[in-house]
């Protein structure tokens, strides 16, 4: 039996005959840059997270850059590039156990990453950790909603509050996902989503967006995202060329009225792996708090002798992949940090250990259950 990673000719056949008609829209108004569909999908957007608006951009990489950017957080210097002492780099508290542009995008705005471990068992930031890490020059948490389960928000808000810091939710894999009732990326100062197509809400093609409960926040946001100008070629201050393509808009207009549909199914199959992993002590299933509603962008366990079950469920026909092989702090470009092997011992453990087994929804249970038999088969 076959069970890719993910399959995504499996969800386009369902929706084919709406996206299309969509896309020939666009194509028909020759309308490709900030058409009517990105205003209509910000829009949406924005009123499905519970925000008073949003900003669609290029990528959720360029919504993490737009945000830092708009907020005003930079500044970093060659000394502390050189990992020398730097007065007045501002800082930005984030976990080293996330995708990439987490930390790339700090870096890039000209300001410096800084590390707090994460929680063993749900991968997300370790909120008790991050006062310890505040100083003088930090000017903003990033807390990552990894896998599609917000982080423990309200002692990093309260955190927020008490040191007069942004929080920018890097909510690229957990749209639709919610805490206490409230969606990501509606807690923060910003929230930001990806539409890179793997994602729940996929385009077809990178894109991304921000969305905020601050209307004003909003519209520096938008000017920010076409290289700050306001009217067109006066330029206040300078921006980045951060466009939302109109035909990704189309698309995912479509696909936003399926998501939630979309997430219900990935929880079911989540539910089946948790049930027939249930009483198997060599794998460890994702911890989800009860005051959390995941929509499982992906489902991770962790399991021993990660790289070799990897080996073998691939021989089986099975997709896996490792979210993330290594920590940030242990990745060569962030050498001047100053960090150690040894320094986040609980992200390094992810790192060595965690694997993420078919989670789309469109999966039946014969394929879940022949996963779970080769997993145990393994195992055991």
């Amino acid at each position: 039996m076959k069970v890719p990673l993910l399959d995504l000719k499996a969800q386009y056949a369902t929706i084919k005959d709406e996206i299309l008609p969509a896309m020939q829209a666009v194509m028909d108004s020759q309308y490709f840059i900030n058409g009517p569909e990105v205003k209509a999908l910000e829009a949406a957007v924005a009123e499905y997270s519970g925000c008073v608006g949003g900003v669609g951009v290029s990528s959720g990489t360029d919504a993490l850059l737009a945000s830092l950017m708009t907020l005003g957080i930079g500044g970093a210097t060659p000394a502390c590039r050189e990992g020398k002492p730097c007065p007045g780099c501002d800082e930005v508290i984030t976990t080293p156990y996330t995708f990439f542009a987490t930390a790339g995008s700090i870096w890039r705005a000209g300001a410096k990453p800084v590390f707090v471990d994460i929680e063993p068992d749900t991968f997300n930031i370790d909120a008790s950790r991050i006062e310890a890490a505040v100083t003088e020059r930090t000017k903003a948490i990033m807390p990552v909603h990894l896998f599609g389960q917000v982080a423990d928000m309200d002692p990093i808000m309260a955190i927020a509050k008490k040191h007069g810091l942004f929080v920018i939710e890097d909510a690229a894999q957990a749209i639709g996902a919610s805490q206490n009732g409230v969606k990501a990326g509606a807690i923060g100062t910003v929230g930001c989503f990806s539409f890179f197509p793997s994602k729940n809400l996929g385009g077809m093609g990178d894109g991304g967006m921000v969305v905020s409960r601050d209307a004003d926040l909003i519209e520096r946001l938008t000017q920010c995202r076409n290289h700050g100008s306001k009217p067109k070629y006066y330029h206040k201050w300078v921006g980045g060329n951060f466009r939302l393509d109109t035909l990704q808009a189309a698309g995912l207009i479509v696909k936003l009225r399926h998501l939630d549909d979309w997430s219900a199914g990935r929880r079911a199959n989540a539910a089946k792996y948790d049930q027939l992993f249930a009483d198997f002590e060599p794998v460890v299933t994702p911890a989800i708090r009860n005051y959390n509603v995941s929509i499982y962008n992906q489902y991770v366990i962790r399991v021993p002798r990660r790289d070799d079950l990897m080996a073998f469920l691939k021989e089986q026909g099975i997709g896996t992949v490792v979210y993330y092989p290594l920590s940030l702090h242990q990745q060569e470009c962030f050498k001047a940090l100053g960090y150690a092997d040894g320094d986040f011992p609980v992200s390094e453990q992810a790192a060595a250990t965690s694997l993420a087994l078919p989670i789309y929804p469109e999966l039946n249970d014969e394929q879940i259950e022949y996963v779970a038999a080769k997993v145990k088969q393994f195992l055991s």
